[in-house]
C-alpha cells in the first residue's frame, strides 16, 4: 500500500476553542478509514464545523473530480452557459460573480458519490477524500482549492457543509455563500467517519475507488421499483401515445404538463409545441414505441411511430441531413445553438442511429434514403484527423464548429449502417481514433445542445455507445478498453447512494430512491434517466469483459426509473404513463425534493427503450 496521505483536522467557529478531536485510523482496500471522535468540552453550547483537509504539493496544473459535479476546470473558457469554473488565481469578487474561482465548496448531495479527488498535474499523483452524504453533524461538504503562491492543491470535507465562494443555483446569477454549522452541547461526543485515498498519476485512478465505495453503499440503499419491466413498458408506451403523440402532423411533443387545465398567459396549454429529430424527442423514442407496438401487437402504437418517423424523414435539410427542430408555428429549423442555421451533430446522429434500428424492424424506402443521405454527407465532411464536426450549416453543409465531442454519436450510426456502404466503417474507425483523446483526458463534452461545451453524463452515454459499437464491429481489444474507460467515466455521474429528502417534499413523501440515477451535468444539476439509452451497450460491455459490473449498473438505473412512472391518473399528480425529466436531489433550480411537473417525450421514451431492450434479452 502507498504512503498514507497527510490529513489536517481543524474545528472552525465559536466552538473551536472547546473541541477535542481524536483520530482513529485503520487500513481499508482501497485507502484508509478515519474515524474522528469529536468531543465538546465547553460549558455552554456553541456553533462550529469540523474541517478535514489533504494537500497535494507542487500542483502547478491541478486536475479535480467531484463525481457528477466537477471535472477539471469544469467549465471551458468561453463556454456559452455559465456554471462553476476553476481557474488558478481567480479570487476576486468580480470573478466569483462570474462563477469563476480558485476555490470551491459544495453540498455533498450535488455529488453522485460524496468524494473529492485532486491530482497535482499530468502524470502526477494525488489524493482523495470521501464521506457519507450526511454525518452526525449534518449534510457533508466537499471542497477543492488551489494556492497559487505555494502551488498546493487541497481537497476538503466539511461537517456540516459550506457552499463557497458563492452558491450555484442553475443559472448565471450566483447566490450568496451558504454556511451551515452544528451546535455542540457540553459533554457531547460525536463520531464522523471518512475515507482517505492516495492516487496514482492516472486520471482514471478514481475508477476502482468509486467502484469500491458503490459496493459498500449499495447494501445500505435497497432499490424500490414500483412496477416490473413489462408493466413499465406498457405504461410508458401508452404515455407516449396518449400524451405526447399528435397525429397532426405526426409528432411527439417534447413536453406536456401534468396539470391538463394549466395554461400560459396566452391561454394556451403549457405543452411544448415542438419536436427535435432526436435527443429530447423524435426518432429514438418513436423507435421504442415501434418496438413495443410490434412486440405486443398494438397497431395504434405502430402507426403512430411510423407517422413520426415518416414526418421527420420526409423533410431533410438542404444540406442533406435532418433538420434540428420542428415548431408548430414555423416548421423545421435549426438546433438549439447560437450558431445561425446550425444543426447539432449529436442530435442528428442519434436520430440516424435509431432510424437504422427502426429500419431493421420495419423497412421503408423513405427511411432508407434518409439514412444514406445523412451518413453520406457527414462522411463527406469528415476532417482528415477523423473529426466529424459538431455543428453543421443547414443550407450549405459547412461545419460551423469542430469543438467538443458531439460527433461521437455518428460512430455508432456508421457502424450499424456499415453494410450499406464501404466508406462507413473506415469513417467510424477514424472518428474513434480522433474522439478517443476525450476519453483519455477524462473530459468528454459537447453532447447536449443546451449546455454548449460542458462535460455531461450524455457525453458518457455517447462514448459508451460509440466504442462498444467499434468493438462489436472489429473485435479489437483496444476499442473494448476505450469502451470500459468511457463507461467508468460515465458512471461517475451515477448516484451510488440514496439522497436523504425532507419528509414533506414530494420525493421524500414517496421515498424516492436515488441509487442508479444520474446527475445530468455540473451545469444542469438534477437527476435524470437518460442513462437508460445505453442499457444494451452496458450489458454488451459486461459480456465482452467477463465483468458483471456494467450490466449491474444498467439494471440499477432501470430499477431506479421504474419509480415515478404514473401508474394511474392522479398518481403523484400526473396522468397514467407520464414521466418527469427532473428529480431535484439538491438545491439547484428548485428546492431539494421537488419534481418537475412536466412529462418529457424522451423521459418516457428512454424508459420504454430500456424496458424493450431488457425484455428482448
Amino acid at each position: 500500500m502507498s504512503a498514507r496521505p497527510e490529513v489536517r483536522v481543524s474545528v472552525v467557529g465559536a466552538a473551536a476553542a472547546a473541541v477535542e478531536v481524536r483520530e482513529e485510523w485503520s487500513e481499508a482496500e482501497p485507502g484508509w478509514r478515519l474515524a474522528l471522535h469529536v468531543t465538546f468540552t465547553g460549558e455552554e453550547a456553541a456553533d462550529g464545523s469540523v474541517l478535514v483537509e489533504a494537500h497535494v504539493r507542487g500542483a502547478d496544473d491541478p486536475w479535480w473530480l467531484i463525481p457528477g459535479a466537477f471535472y477539471g476546470e469544469n467549465r471551458p473558457a468561453g463556454n456559452a452557459r455559465a456554471f462553476p469554473r476553476f481557474e488558478i488565481g481567480a479570487g476576486t469578487p468580480e470573478q466569483h460573480a462570474a462563477l469563476v474561482s480558485d476555490a470551491w465548496e459544495f453540498r455533498a448531495d450535488r455529488a453522485a458519490t460524496p468524494a473529492v479527488f485532486a491530482w497535482a498535474g499530468p502524470r502526477r499523483g494525488g489524493v482523495a477524500l470521501a464521506a457519507g452524504e450526511t454525518s452526525a453533524l449534518g449534510l457533508t461538504g466537499l471542497g477543492l482549492a488551489h494556492d497559487a503562491e505555494w502551488g498546493d492543491a487541497t481537497v476538503s470535507l466539511r461537517f456540516p457543509y459550506r457552499e463557497f465562494p458563492v452558491t450555484y443555483y442553475g443559472d448565471a446569477r450566483p447566490r450568496p455563500a451558504d454556511v451551515a454549522t452544528y451546535r455542540f452541547t457540553p459533554g457531547e461526543t460525536v463520531v464522523v467517519d471518512l475515507r482517505v485515498f492516495s492516487l496514482d498519476p492516472s486520471r482514471h485512478a478514481y475508477a476502482p475507488i468509486l467502484r469500491a465505495l458503490r459496493a459498500e453503499a449499495a447494501p445500505r440503499a435497497p432499490q424500490n421499483p414500483w412496477v416490473d419491466v413489462a408493466t413499465a413498458a406498457d405504461l410508458t408506451a401508452d404515455g407516449l401515445l396518449t400524451w405526447h403523440y399528435d397525429p397532426d402532423p405526426g409528432v411527439l411533443l417534447e413536453t406536456v404538463g401534468f396539470d391538463r387545465e394549466l395554461t400560459g398567459r396566452d391561454g394556451l396549454t403549457v405543452d411544448r409545441q415542438a419536436m427535435h429529430v432526436g435527443w429530447v424527442s423524435g426518432i429514438p423514442w418513436a423507435y421504442a414505441l415501434l418496438a413495443h407496438g410490434l412486440r405486443t401487437d398494438r397497431p395504434d402504437q405502430v402507426e403512430a411511430a411510423r407517422r413520426v418517423v415518416d414526418f421527420i424523414t420526409a423533410s431533410l435539410s438542404p444540406s442533406g441531413t435532418f433538420w434540428g427542430v420542428w415548431y408548430r408555428d414555423h416548421g423545421w429549423t435549426q438546433s438549439w445553438t447560437e450558431l445561425k442555421r446550425g444543426l447539432h451533430s449529436r442530435t442528428l446522429a442519434e436520430a440516424t442511429l435509431f432510424l437504422v434500428r427502426a429500419q431493421a424492424l420495419d423497412p421503408h424506402g423513405q427511411w432508407e434514403h434518409a439514412i444514406r443521405s445523412n451518413l453520406d454527407v457527414v462522411t463527406g465532411r469528415q476532417r482528415a484527423d477523423g473529426n466529424l464536426g459538431s455543428v453543421h450549416h443547414a443550407d450549405t453543409g459547412e461545419v460551423l464548429s469542430w469543438s467538443g465531442a458531439s460527433g461521437l454519436t455518428w460512430i455508432a450510426a456508421l457502424v450499424e449502417a456499415a453494410d450499406r456502404d464501404e466508406r462507413y466503417l473506415p469513417a467510424a474507425l477514424a472518428a474513434g481514433r480522433y474522439y478517443e483523446r476525450f476519453v483519455d483526458r477524462e473530459f468528454i463534452h459537447g453532447a447536449p445542445e443546451d449546455v454548449d461545451l460542458a462535460p455531461t453524463s450524455e457525453d458518457g452515454y455517447a462514448a459508451v455507445m460509440a466504442y462498444v459499437a467499434l468493438h462489436r464491429a472489429t473485435g479489437d481489444a483496444h476499442w473494448l478498453d476505450v469502451a470500459r474507460r468511457a463507461a467508468d467515466w460515465m458512471l461517475t455521474f451515477r448516484y451510488s447512494y440514496d439522497v436523504s429528502f425532507p419528509a414533506r417534499t414530494l420525493l421524500g413523501a414517496y421515498d424516492f430512491r436515488t441509487r442508479g440515477a444520474d446527475n445530468a451535468s455540473p451545469s444542469n444539476q438534477h437527476l435524470h434517466a437518460y442513462g437508460l439509452v445505453c442499457t444494451a451497450e452496458l450489458r454488451e460491455l459486461s459480456a465482452a469483459l467477463g465483468d458483471p459490473h456494467y450490466a449491474e449498473r444498467a439494471d440499477e438505473t432501470l430499477a431506479c426509473f421504474r419509480q415515478f412512472i404514473a401508474r394511474e391518473d392522479g398518481d403523484f399528480n400526473a396522468y397514467r404513463g407520464m414521466v418527469s425529466e427532473r428529480y431535484y436531489q439538491t438545491a439547484c433550480f428548485q428546492p431539494k425534493g421537488m419534481l418537475l411537473t412536466l412529462s418529457h417525450a424522451w423521459s418516457v421514451g428512454v424508459t420504454l427503450l430500456a424496458c424493450e431492450q431488457t425484455l428482448a434479452d
